[in-house]
């Protein structure tokens, strides 16, 4: 069962991002167990360049990959997809238009404006474009970032937009527009929350977020988000070395430890 499906089931689904742009870190998190990782092209260290490798390297692995692209411009969207992306998210939805723009990015006519190129990895390079086309509505999964203080007062019709499976909240620049960076226990961020869940659940569809504490998991679960991101490569290995490296200062200070 796919990915979008689960979501529609109710299903919680874990992921995480990759930001280090880098195709071997990317396989060690795609064979650790998560349904999905992000691959970001907004703030990540990688590029379209470095996209393919990692595509490549998650293949085998079983889990979906989603790549965060810089903007609802359809040549961005487009060109992931054709890479073999399972699902897109954009940052900085900030009007009804641009939930548009971002759902008729993910698929062909008649329903969107993707470009039809069949000698692209998505389609095994022309073998299976016909199943891939067919399918592609049920497969591919778009995901709106509510991130400015200006979309809150649009969430029904981000929602309603067909195309739009997902309403991600993105903790960090939503709570730096909302004056309160970083304090996500403020009223005024978790009041943007809960208007984001229910303008997601009043459409069927589903709820996201990120976030860096596995404590906080039951504090979004029970809120009713079900597209729950934890961490990051980068924060896996800087987290690791540091705590080696802190582990071995203290053996040289007390080495009869």
């Amino acid at each position: 069962m796919n990915l979008k499906q689960r979501l529609k089931n109710g299903e919680a689904v874990h992921g995480c991002w990759l930001n280090t742009g880098s195709p071997l870190t990317a396989e060690i998190v795609g064979l650790s167990g998560f349904d999905w990782v992000l691959i970001d092209l907004e703030h990540g260290a990688g590029s379209e360049a470095v996209l393919m490798p990692v595509l490549q390297a998650l293949e085998h692995t079983g889990v979906s990959p989603i790549v965060r692209v810089e903007s609802a411009e359809g040549p961005r969207i487009h060109r992931v997809l054709d890479m073999g992306a399972k699902g897109v998210m954009c940052p900085k939805i900030a009007t009804p238009e641009d939930a548009v723009r971002l759902a008729k990015g993910l698929h062909y006519p008649p329903f969107g404006t993707r470009g039809v190129a069949k000698m692209v990895r998505a389609t095994g390079f022309g073998k299976d474009f016909q199943s891939y086309y067919d399918s592609s509505r049920d497969n591919i999964l778009g995901i709106a970032q509510i991130e400015t203080t200006s979309i809150l007062n649009h969430l029904d019709s981000v929602a309603q937009t067909d195309g739009i499976d997902v309403l991600f909240i993105g903790p960090a620049d939503l709570s730096m527009e909302l004056g309160i960076f970083g304090q996500f226990d403020h009223p005024l961020f978790t009041d943007a929350m809960r208007e984001t869940i229910n303008a997601a659940q009043k459409a069927q569809k589903a709820v996201g977020i990120l976030f860096f504490n596995p404590e906080d998991y039951g504090r979004y679960y029970n809120m009713g988000i079900r597209f729950l991101a934890c961490g990051s490569d980068a924060t896996f290995v800087a987290d690791g070395a540091r705590r080696l490296s802190s582990q071995l200062n203290q053996f040289r200070s007390n080495p009869g430890l």
